[in-house]
């Protein structure tokens, strides 16, 4: 299996994980009140199952291609499917959020729940998925702008590929990005110190991840190529020795592909 769970799931409707939830979140306000708000993840998750012997932490999913294998692991899992991904930040920003449908896009999860424990009072919101496997398998490719002649480019495009029809599009892109490196050689070898200059004079070095020599590859999840971010790789191409840029966008319906050159 290219994504395995640790552990027997079932999808939940909104009412059974609503309930599950609830009881969840009456034991996090009282551990909050407690405990304060000062510790770190580990130890409200453990004062968690303490309250709720049936919390289960840490649950691993591993998710492999070929020779490529990486492991995630869950924070607190209740009942047959009940997700809860605990935080101790200033404030719950986007990245949390898409760490979250994450999970539940690897596990096949409908809901969840992302709760913060480090403000004054408990910050909590839901998560919900409405995806399936078969839907984030169902997306189309667009390579009109770009050039399998590219160094590296048809391996870049293959090997992704590859993953996509594997595991789906719509999951974290720093998943797709370190199999990509894997597949392509390896960190020593893909991930590289670039010169860097402005005008006539040198600003050091920068890592890029190279499919090949001068050709960097990067990874994004709009769902659409935003024109800003073109701009933006474009005057990196401008300052540096690179002579292109692979660019995907991977969103759940739509994989473009893009060969920037300079």
């Amino acid at each position: 299996m290219p994504i395995a769970v640790h552990a027997a799931l079932r999808r939940l409707s909104q009412a059974e994980f609503g309930e599950l939830a609830y009881r969840a979140m009456g034991c996090l306000f009282e551990i909050h009140q407690d405990l304060g708000r000062l510790f770190d993840e580990q130890v409200y998750q453990r004062e968690l199952a303490h309250r709720m012997p049936e919390a289960r932490l840490g649950t691993p999913i591993e998710v492999t291609h070929g020779s490529f294998r990486k492991r995630y692991f869950l924070d607190v899992l209740l009942g047959p499917g009940a997700l809860l991904e605990l935080k101790t930040v200033e404030a719950l920003v986007p990245r949390h959020r898409a760490q979250v449908m994450h999970y539940l896009m690897l596990t096949e999860l409908a809901h969840a729940k992302l709760v913060n424990l480090r403000p004054e009072s408990v910050e909590h919101e839901f998560v919900n998925c409405g995806l399936t496997r078969a839907d984030r398998g169902a997306f189309t490719t667009d390579t009109r702008a770009w050039n399998d002649r590219l160094p590296g480019a048809r391996s870049f495009r293959e090997i992704l590929l590859e993953l996509l029809r594997d595991w789906g599009a719509g999951l974290d892109t720093q998943l797709y990005t370190e199999a990509l490196t894997h597949f392509l050689g390896g960190e020593t070898r893909v991930w590289r110190p670039v010169p860097v200059r402005a005008e006539d004079h040198a600003l050091g070095h920068q890592r890029m991840r190279l499919a090949a020599p001068g050709v960097a590859f990067v990874v994004t999840a709009f769902g659409a190529p935003e024109p800003g971010f073109e701009r933006h790789l474009r005057r990196l191409l401008d300052h540096t020795e690179l002579d292109a840029v692979l660019w995907a966008d991977v969103g759940v319906k739509k994989l473009t592909l893009k060969g920037l050159e300079k």
